[in-house]
Protein backbone atom coordinates (compact mmCIF):
# COMPACT_ATOMS: atom_id res chain seq x y z
CA UNK A 1 0.00 0.00 0.00
CA UNK A 2 0.70 3.45 -0.75
CA UNK A 3 3.19 4.90 2.08
CA UNK A 4 1.68 7.98 2.44
CA UNK A 5 -1.78 6.36 3.15
CA UNK A 6 -0.04 4.23 5.90
CA UNK A 7 1.08 7.46 7.61
CA UNK A 8 -2.81 8.55 8.00
CA UNK A 9 -3.70 4.86 9.04
CA UNK A 10 -4.28 3.98 12.79
CA UNK A 11 -4.18 0.48 14.61
CA UNK A 12 -7.67 -1.15 15.08
CA UNK A 13 -8.97 -1.49 18.52
CA UNK A 14 -9.06 -4.45 20.18
CA UNK A 15 -11.96 -6.79 20.17
CA UNK A 16 -15.14 -6.03 21.98
CA UNK A 17 -17.02 -8.79 23.91
CA UNK A 18 -20.02 -10.85 23.01
CA UNK A 19 -23.11 -11.19 25.44
CA UNK A 20 -23.41 -14.81 26.40
CA UNK A 21 -27.00 -14.69 26.82
CA UNK A 22 -28.81 -14.78 23.56
CA UNK A 23 -32.13 -13.56 24.63
CA UNK A 24 -31.44 -9.55 25.00
CA UNK A 25 -30.41 -8.13 21.70
CA UNK A 26 -29.85 -4.34 21.29
CA UNK A 27 -31.85 -2.51 18.75
CA UNK A 28 -31.90 0.87 17.13
CA UNK A 29 -34.22 3.21 18.79
CA UNK A 30 -37.39 4.17 15.99
CA UNK A 31 -36.78 8.10 15.82
CA UNK A 32 -33.19 6.81 14.45
CA UNK A 33 -34.69 5.08 11.32
CA UNK A 34 -36.95 8.50 10.68
CA UNK A 35 -33.58 10.66 10.76
CA UNK A 36 -32.16 7.85 8.26
CA UNK A 37 -35.40 8.26 5.88
CA UNK A 38 -35.49 12.17 6.45
CA UNK A 39 -31.59 12.62 5.78
CA UNK A 40 -29.93 9.45 4.54
CA UNK A 41 -32.16 6.95 2.96
CA UNK A 42 -30.94 5.74 -1.04
CA UNK A 43 -27.49 7.65 -0.48
CA UNK A 44 -24.76 5.02 -2.47
CA UNK A 45 -21.39 5.38 -3.88
CA UNK A 46 -21.26 5.68 -7.44
CA UNK A 47 -18.49 3.47 -7.63
CA UNK A 48 -17.66 -0.54 -6.27
CA UNK A 49 -14.48 -1.96 -6.89
CA UNK A 50 -13.71 -5.57 -6.11
CA UNK A 51 -12.09 -5.35 -2.50
CA UNK A 52 -15.52 -3.32 -1.49
CA UNK A 53 -17.92 -4.43 1.44
CA UNK A 54 -20.78 -2.34 0.88
CA UNK A 55 -23.40 -1.97 4.36
CA UNK A 56 -26.43 -0.43 2.90
CA UNK A 57 -28.97 -2.06 5.42
CA UNK A 58 -29.43 -2.93 8.86
CA UNK A 59 -27.28 -4.64 10.82
CA UNK A 60 -28.49 -8.00 11.52
CA UNK A 61 -31.20 -10.28 10.25
CA UNK A 62 -34.04 -8.28 8.96
CA UNK A 63 -37.26 -9.37 8.97
CA UNK A 64 -38.95 -6.45 6.85
CA UNK A 65 -36.46 -6.66 3.86
CA UNK A 66 -35.14 -10.44 4.16
CA UNK A 67 -32.38 -8.94 4.00
CA UNK A 68 -29.67 -7.66 6.62
CA UNK A 69 -25.92 -7.70 7.36
CA UNK A 70 -24.70 -10.10 9.11
CA UNK A 71 -21.18 -11.39 10.86
CA UNK A 72 -21.47 -14.24 8.54
CA UNK A 73 -22.12 -12.66 5.17
CA UNK A 74 -19.01 -9.86 6.11
CA UNK A 75 -17.22 -13.19 7.10
CA UNK A 76 -18.14 -14.89 3.53
CA UNK A 77 -17.01 -11.28 1.82
CA UNK A 78 -13.44 -11.62 3.21
CA UNK A 79 -12.51 -14.64 2.06
CA UNK A 80 -13.85 -13.56 -1.46
CA UNK A 81 -11.75 -11.00 -1.33
CA UNK A 82 -8.62 -12.46 -0.06
CA UNK A 83 -5.12 -10.92 1.91
CA UNK A 84 -6.04 -7.62 0.29
CA UNK A 85 -6.27 -3.95 1.28
CA UNK A 86 -10.38 -3.57 1.55
CA UNK A 87 -13.02 -0.98 1.45
CA UNK A 88 -16.03 -0.85 3.36
CA UNK A 89 -19.13 1.70 2.55
CA UNK A 90 -21.27 2.55 4.95
CA UNK A 91 -24.89 3.82 5.01
CA UNK A 92 -26.92 2.01 8.05
CA UNK A 93 -29.43 3.05 10.42
CA UNK A 94 -27.68 0.09 12.82
CA UNK A 95 -29.57 -2.68 14.00
CA UNK A 96 -28.63 -5.26 16.31
CA UNK A 97 -25.66 -3.96 18.89
CA UNK A 98 -24.54 -7.29 19.28
CA UNK A 99 -23.98 -8.24 15.61
CA UNK A 100 -22.44 -4.64 15.01
CA UNK A 101 -19.99 -5.77 17.90
CA UNK A 102 -19.51 -9.11 15.92
CA UNK A 103 -18.93 -7.43 12.27
CA UNK A 104 -16.63 -5.04 13.88
CA UNK A 105 -14.50 -8.44 15.42
CA UNK A 106 -14.87 -10.25 12.06
CA UNK A 107 -13.35 -6.99 9.93
CA UNK A 108 -10.72 -6.62 12.88
CA UNK A 109 -9.14 -9.50 12.12
CA UNK A 110 -8.50 -8.79 8.55
CA UNK A 111 -4.50 -8.59 7.79
CA UNK A 112 -4.82 -5.69 5.61
CA UNK A 113 -5.76 -2.32 6.38
CA UNK A 114 -9.31 -1.04 5.72
CA UNK A 115 -10.79 2.15 4.85
CA UNK A 116 -14.24 3.03 5.89
CA UNK A 117 -16.12 5.40 4.03
CA UNK A 118 -19.18 6.92 6.05
CA UNK A 119 -21.77 7.54 3.08
CA UNK A 120 -25.17 8.81 4.50
CA UNK A 121 -25.02 7.25 8.08
CA UNK A 122 -22.92 5.24 10.33
CA UNK A 123 -25.38 5.23 13.31
CA UNK A 124 -25.80 2.88 16.57
CA UNK A 125 -24.42 -0.72 15.95
CA UNK A 126 -23.14 0.61 12.34
CA UNK A 127 -21.20 3.37 13.97
CA UNK A 128 -19.02 0.47 15.86
CA UNK A 129 -18.14 -1.03 13.09
CA UNK A 130 -16.62 1.96 11.72
CA UNK A 131 -14.11 1.83 13.76
CA UNK A 132 -12.83 -1.18 12.63
CA UNK A 133 -10.85 0.95 9.93
CA UNK A 134 -7.47 1.90 9.81
CA UNK A 135 -8.84 5.31 8.24
CA UNK A 136 -12.48 6.50 8.37
CA UNK A 137 -13.81 9.00 5.93
CA UNK A 138 -17.01 10.72 5.67
CA UNK A 139 -19.24 12.35 3.96
CA UNK A 140 -19.83 16.39 4.58
CA UNK A 141 -23.34 15.94 4.94
CA UNK A 142 -22.95 12.57 6.67
CA UNK A 143 -23.49 11.60 10.19
CA UNK A 144 -21.87 9.08 12.78
CA UNK A 145 -24.25 8.74 15.36
CA UNK A 146 -23.86 6.87 19.21
CA UNK A 147 -25.74 5.97 21.93
CA UNK A 148 -26.14 3.47 25.02
CA UNK A 149 -27.70 -0.13 24.53
CA UNK A 150 -31.19 0.59 24.08
CA UNK A 151 -33.45 -2.69 24.27
CA UNK A 152 -36.81 -3.78 25.00
CA UNK A 153 -37.32 -5.64 27.67
CA UNK A 154 -40.06 -7.42 29.55
CA UNK A 155 -40.33 -7.86 33.82
CA UNK A 156 -40.57 -6.59 37.12
CA UNK A 157 -38.40 -4.31 38.76
CA UNK A 158 -36.12 -6.87 39.60
CA UNK A 159 -35.37 -8.06 35.81
CA UNK A 160 -35.20 -4.51 34.78
CA UNK A 161 -32.39 -4.10 37.77
CA UNK A 162 -30.85 -7.46 36.22
CA UNK A 163 -31.12 -6.28 33.13
CA UNK A 164 -29.54 -3.00 33.21
CA UNK A 165 -26.81 -4.33 35.53
CA UNK A 166 -25.84 -6.97 32.38
CA UNK A 167 -26.04 -4.09 30.02
CA UNK A 168 -23.20 -2.03 32.20
CA UNK A 169 -20.36 -3.91 30.61
CA UNK A 170 -21.41 -3.58 27.52
CA UNK A 171 -21.84 0.09 27.54
CA UNK A 172 -18.33 0.78 28.75
CA UNK A 173 -17.26 -1.25 26.53
CA UNK A 174 -18.51 1.60 23.56
CA UNK A 175 -16.95 4.20 25.92
CA UNK A 176 -13.35 2.10 25.90
CA UNK A 177 -13.84 1.40 22.08
CA UNK A 178 -14.83 5.10 20.67
CA UNK A 179 -12.24 6.38 23.13
CA UNK A 180 -9.65 4.16 21.86
CA UNK A 181 -10.10 5.25 18.32
CA UNK A 182 -10.42 8.87 19.07
CA UNK A 183 -8.40 9.83 22.29
CA UNK A 184 -11.21 11.52 23.75
CA UNK A 185 -11.80 11.13 27.57
CA UNK A 186 -13.71 8.29 28.26
CA UNK A 187 -16.13 10.55 30.86
CA UNK A 188 -16.72 12.52 27.44
CA UNK A 189 -17.66 9.66 25.36
CA UNK A 190 -19.96 8.52 27.76
CA UNK A 191 -21.78 12.14 28.06
CA UNK A 192 -22.44 11.55 24.00
CA UNK A 193 -23.26 8.12 24.51
CA UNK A 194 -26.09 9.71 27.04
CA UNK A 195 -27.48 12.20 24.87
CA UNK A 196 -27.59 9.83 21.79
CA UNK A 197 -25.35 12.40 19.74
CA UNK A 198 -25.40 12.87 16.18
CA UNK A 199 -22.27 14.10 14.60
CA UNK A 200 -21.93 15.88 11.38
CA UNK A 201 -19.13 15.07 8.75
CA UNK A 202 -16.86 17.98 10.25
CA UNK A 203 -17.46 16.86 13.69
CA UNK A 204 -16.96 13.65 13.51
CA UNK A 205 -13.50 14.39 12.30
CA UNK A 206 -12.85 17.36 15.07
CA UNK A 207 -13.71 14.45 17.44
CA UNK A 208 -11.49 11.80 15.88
CA UNK A 209 -14.61 9.33 15.17
CA UNK A 210 -13.47 9.96 11.34
CA UNK A 211 -9.82 11.34 9.60
CA UNK A 212 -11.13 13.37 6.46
CA UNK A 213 -13.80 14.19 4.27
CA UNK A 214 -15.13 12.53 1.43
CA UNK A 215 -15.47 14.19 -1.76
CA UNK A 216 -19.08 14.70 -2.60
CA UNK A 217 -18.53 13.65 -6.46
CA UNK A 218 -17.97 9.54 -5.00
CA UNK A 219 -21.29 9.24 -3.64
CA UNK A 220 -25.27 9.39 -5.14
CA UNK A 221 -28.42 9.26 -4.17
CA UNK A 222 -30.24 5.95 -5.69
CA UNK A 223 -34.02 7.08 -6.10
CA UNK A 224 -35.55 3.90 -6.43
CA UNK A 225 -32.99 2.74 -3.50
CA UNK A 226 -34.02 5.81 -1.55
CA UNK A 227 -37.84 4.95 -1.80
CA UNK A 228 -37.40 1.23 -0.81
CA UNK A 229 -35.35 2.20 2.53
CA UNK A 230 -37.71 5.10 3.31
CA UNK A 231 -41.33 2.45 3.16
CA UNK A 232 -39.10 -0.22 5.26
CA UNK A 233 -37.87 2.27 7.58
CA UNK A 234 -41.25 3.20 8.47
CA UNK A 235 -42.15 -0.43 9.17
CA UNK A 236 -39.04 -1.18 11.06
CA UNK A 237 -40.03 1.61 13.27
CA UNK A 238 -43.06 1.10 13.75
CA UNK A 239 -42.72 -2.65 14.87
CA UNK A 240 -40.16 -1.37 17.50
CA UNK A 241 -42.28 1.48 18.25
CA UNK A 242 -45.05 -1.41 19.32
CA UNK A 243 -43.08 -3.74 20.88
CA UNK A 244 -42.27 -0.67 23.30
CA UNK A 245 -45.67 -0.24 24.43
CA UNK A 246 -45.95 -3.74 25.27
CA UNK A 247 -46.58 -6.22 22.36
CA UNK A 248 -43.88 -9.13 21.45
CA UNK A 249 -42.49 -8.98 18.11
CA UNK A 250 -44.47 -11.46 16.29
CA UNK A 251 -47.88 -10.33 17.67
CA UNK A 252 -46.61 -6.70 15.93
CA UNK A 253 -45.28 -8.24 13.05
CA UNK A 254 -48.56 -9.45 12.40
CA UNK A 255 -50.23 -6.39 13.56
CA UNK A 256 -48.61 -4.21 10.76
CA UNK A 257 -48.95 -7.28 7.92
CA UNK A 258 -52.58 -7.13 8.53
CA UNK A 259 -52.78 -3.17 7.91
CA UNK A 260 -51.10 -3.39 5.16
CA UNK A 261 -52.57 -6.09 3.64
CA UNK A 262 -50.22 -8.66 3.01
CA UNK A 263 -49.58 -11.12 5.71
CA UNK A 264 -46.66 -12.39 6.50
CA UNK A 265 -45.28 -11.16 3.45
CA UNK A 266 -42.35 -8.84 3.28
CA UNK A 267 -42.02 -6.33 1.34
CA UNK A 268 -41.13 -7.16 -2.57
CA UNK A 269 -37.69 -4.81 -2.85
CA UNK A 270 -38.39 -5.06 -6.83
CA UNK A 271 -40.92 -3.04 -6.31
CA UNK A 272 -41.79 -0.95 -3.17
CA UNK A 273 -45.27 -0.29 -2.42
CA UNK A 274 -46.54 -1.47 -5.36
CA UNK A 275 -50.23 -2.97 -5.16
CA UNK A 276 -50.46 -2.49 -1.26
CA UNK A 277 -53.01 0.43 0.66
CA UNK A 278 -50.23 2.44 3.04
CA UNK A 279 -53.08 4.53 4.44
CA UNK A 280 -53.37 2.70 7.33
CA UNK A 281 -50.12 2.36 8.27
CA UNK A 282 -49.38 5.90 7.71
CA UNK A 283 -52.73 6.66 10.27
CA UNK A 284 -50.59 3.66 12.80
CA UNK A 285 -47.07 5.62 12.65
CA UNK A 286 -48.60 8.98 12.80
CA UNK A 287 -50.37 7.72 15.80
CA UNK A 288 -47.18 6.14 17.61
CA UNK A 289 -45.04 9.29 16.52
CA UNK A 290 -47.56 11.81 18.73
Amino acid sequence: MHKRYRLFAKARPGAMPLPVRQDVHAFTMPQVFDRWSADAAGVRALEKGDNVIAIFDTIGEDYWSGGGVTAKKIAAQLRAIGDRPIEVQVNSPGGDMFEGIAIYNVLREHPQDITVKVMGMAASAASIIAMAGNRVEIGAASFIMIHNCWVMAIGNRHDMAETAEWLEPFDQAMVDLYAARTGQKATDIAKWMDAETFMSGSQAIERGFADALLPADVMTTDGDAQARDREINDLRAMELQLVSAGMTRSDARARINKIKGTPGAALDTATPGAGEDWSGLVGLLDTLRK
